[in-house]
């Protein structure tokens, strides 16, 4: 085999490992079942209703603090389906704003949807964690990528949401988020 056959079987088989590492290690080998027995339960309608503070840091894809920010949510149900918006102000002196969609199964199934997706989030609610997965386009100034994301919330026995997300281009993480939600009392 020639050097160039060596270099191509190399980079295949570097290939090969980290697909393996995100599938058995980390996000890729989480299931919302490992916490379908956790107390207490996370109910999207329940957690995630009225006013909520949010705040968190954006890990950049080589794990420095790229930004920080606190938020203002507003969420309402009317059964299974919600609307929660979000009024986000980061380190940067950047605003953002969003609007989320949210439609909760029987099953315990989400379905999510806002104006910067690209096509419906998915998820699942059961014992005290959720998972939604979803693609994202960035604005404008962030380089308008889409990126594939996986948010992952845990609920603490406190009542406080932590949601640890993942934003993927290629396969590859390019940037983490870690926040914390909690309702604030009317």
């Amino acid at each position: 085999m020639d050097a160039m056959g060596l270099i191509l079987l190399g980079a295949v088989g570097m290939l090969a490992l980290m697909a393996l590492t995100a599938r058995f290690t980390g996000f890729g080998a989480q299931k919302v079942s490992d916490y379908a027995a956790a107390e207490p339960r996370l109910d999207l309608r329940e957690h995630l209703n009225g006013p909520i503070k949010c705040e968190g840091v954006i890990y950049g894809p080589l794990g420095r603090v790229a930004s920080r920010f606190d938020a203002d949510f507003e969420a309402e149900w009317q059964g299974n389906r919600g609307i929660m918006r979000e009024h986000f102000r980061y380190d940067s002196g950047n605003r953002q704003d969003r609007e989320w969609r949210l439609t909760l199964g029987n099953d315990g199934s989400i379905r999510a949807e806002a104006d910067d997706l690209v096509g419906p989030g998915e998820g699942r609610q059961t014992g005290a964690a959720a998972r939604l997965s979803y693609r994202i386009r960035l604005p404008d100034e962030a380089g308008g990528h889409v990126l594939s994301v996986t948010d992952w919330m845990y609920l603490t026995p406190g009542g406080v949401i932590v949601n640890r997300s993942q934003f993927r281009k290629f396969g590859i993480k390019v940037a983490e988020l870690v926040a914390t939600m909690r309702r604030v009392d009317a």
